[in-house]
C-alpha cells in the first residue's frame, strides 16, 4: 500500500523534486544490476557551474571494512535527466 502525500508535502518543492529525481536513479540503479532495498543510500545536492544537481550514492549496507564499488548517479532536477553515471574502484 502505498503512503497517501499530503497537500503539505505536494507543496514543498524540494520534496517533490527529490522524489522524482530518487525514482529515476532508482530505476537505473535497478537496470544496472543494484539491489536498490540492499544498498545504503546517500544524497547530496551540489551546484557545479551555478547549476543544480543531485549526486544519489548506493553503496552496500555491511560496507564495514569494504572500499569501492559504489554506484553514483547524478540528476539534474531540473528537467530530472542523468548527467553522469560513475561507479566506485
Amino acid at each position: 500500500m502505498s503512503p497517501t502525500l499530503t497537500a503539505e508535502v505536494l507543496e514543498d518543492s524540494i520534496a517533490v523534486s527529490l522524489a522524482c529525481v530518487i525514482a529515476v536513479a532508482n530505476r537505473r540503479a535497478r537496470q544496472l544490476g543494484i539491489d536498490v532495498h540492499q544498498s545504503l543510500i546517500t544524497i547530496t545536492q551540489y551546484f557545479p557551474d551555478g547549476g543544480v544537481l543531485w549526486r544519489i550514492n548506493y553503496g552496500p549496507k555491511d560496507y564495514i571494512g569494504r572500499r569501492g564499488g559504489d554506484l553514483i548517479i547524478e540528476v539534474d532536477p531540473s528537467d530530472v535527466s542523468i548527467k553522469r553515471v560513475l561507479w566506485g574502484q
